[in-house]
């Protein structure tokens, strides 16, 4: 399709002159190639200048390669949706719910039952995140139980879920038990699985779990937006040898190549004559999979002000697919009905409109999540998209 990209340059540029972010990279696509590839600012104060070569910490973006790793294996029968995850992945048993509290003693109850491998997908498995719910930040509190961003294997192994599975949709941990999985069933370690099934195929060849120096030194540092509404460049740093490999966070890599897994979902799994799932995978891993479990009204309310914002919930019929956020309905000016998207929490922002046959992605380094000048700056982009391709 033809497409005028100027416009786009300029929303990339006005965000940082309006100090939104540091530096901004994004990427748009369609089945057949790379619609735009821009960027603006710079990776840190007076350095160089964000390009194609940045790297990013892709955060939460990564839960949707690792989910297609998991239905790979779901495609070759070696697990199923409706498995329970204690039959495949022993450990998960020990898993205690939070009931409450004692004082600040945590009361735990066994739960009513094992989670389905389909529930890790969905994120209604019971497991949640700290910075996203009260009761489990009073846990690591009272417990000094470590959290997900260590790398420790005990932020899992020794977290209780938060409520049975089942009964809500409640973001959280699901895509690292998820990247655990994969490792049991197919006998390969997570990075290596997903270097040679999911990343290789697609060309995806600047993306890491473990960046060399060479690719550290192109990463652009987490930024955190202070009182006065500016921005200063923090320490902070994911672990660099992690215990195990973070399906729900953990990968590291660039716009253009994010860009390649994009085209591949709106190509039905595959691109450039690699197929990394089926056609009948993507229709199914886009469509409703909550099954009447409900979605909380009141979105995702932050407990951690420095790490997210209060993110509300999304003004158009939602649900969630098999690792992927939908909209049911179409938006006007942007995203059609169907399309799967999700985030990272240092604001990166991905769509794929299987309908439109476009997708897009938008990623910088800011934190807390949800910031309202990188949402809007996305907002705009999807937008400035949508009307050069003639969709009201």
């Amino acid at each position: 399709m033809s497409f005028d990209a100027s416009n786009l340059d300029a929303i990339l540029a006005n965000a940082v002159a309006e100090g939104h972010v540091p530096g901004v990279a994004a990427v748009v696509v369609d089945r057949d190639g790379t619609l735009y590839s821009g960027a603006a600012g710079s990776v840190r104060a007076g350095g160089e200048a964000v390009s194609a070569s940045t790297m990013f910490r892709y955060a939460s973006c990564t839960k949707a390669l690792a989910s297609v790793a998991a239905l790979q294996l779901v495609e070759q029968g070696r697990m199923s949706l409706d498995d329970e995850v204690t039959a495949l992945l022993p450990e998960f048993a020990k898993l205690q719910v939070l009931d409450g509290f004692d004082g600040e003693q945590p009361i735990l109850r066994p739960p009513a039952r094992s989670p389905r491998v389909r529930e890790l997908l969905t994120h209604t498995s019971g497991l949640t995140y700290f910075f996203t719910n009260a009761a489990m930040a009073q846990f690591h509190a009272a417990t000094g139980a470590p959290d997900v961003l260590t790398g420790q294997k005990a932020a899992l192994t020794d977290v209780p879920l938060a409520r049975d599975p089942g009964q809500i949709w409640d973001y959280g941990t699901n895509t690292d038990w998820l990247g655990l999985l994969v490792e049991q069933v197919s006998g390969q370690p997570f990075d290596a699985y997903l270097d040679e099934h999911v990343l290789g195929p697609l060309g995806m060849t600047d993306v890491t779990f473990s960046p060399t120096p060479e690719q550290r030194a192109r990463l652009m540092p987490v930024h955190a937006r202070t009182p006065d509404g500016g921005l200063v460049e923090t320490p902070l740093e994911l672990a660099e040898n992690p215990e195990y490999f973070s399906g729900g966070h953990g990968l590291y890599g660039t716009a253009e190549a994010y860009g390649r897994f994009l085209r591949a979902m709106l190509r039905g799994g595959e691109l450039e004559g690699n197929r990394v799932l089926q056609q009948e995978t993507v229709e199914l891993a886009f469509s409703d999979q909550l099954q009447g479990v409900p979605m909380p009204t009141e979105g995702i309310v932050s407990t951690v002000p420095e790490l997210t914002n209060d993110v509300p919930p999304f003004p158009f019929a939602e649900s969630w697919g098999l690792g992927f956020h939908l909209v049911l309905e179409d938006v006007p000016g942007a995203r059609r009905a169907g399309t799967g998207d999700w985030a990272g929490i240092f604001n990166l922002y991905y769509w794929i409109d299987r309908s439109t046959g476009v997708g897009g992605m938008i990623l910088t380094q800011v934190l807390p999540f949800f910031d309202a000048g990188v949402v809007t700056t996305s907002m705009g982009l999807e937008a400035a998209v949508y009307a050069e391709l003639g969709i009201a």
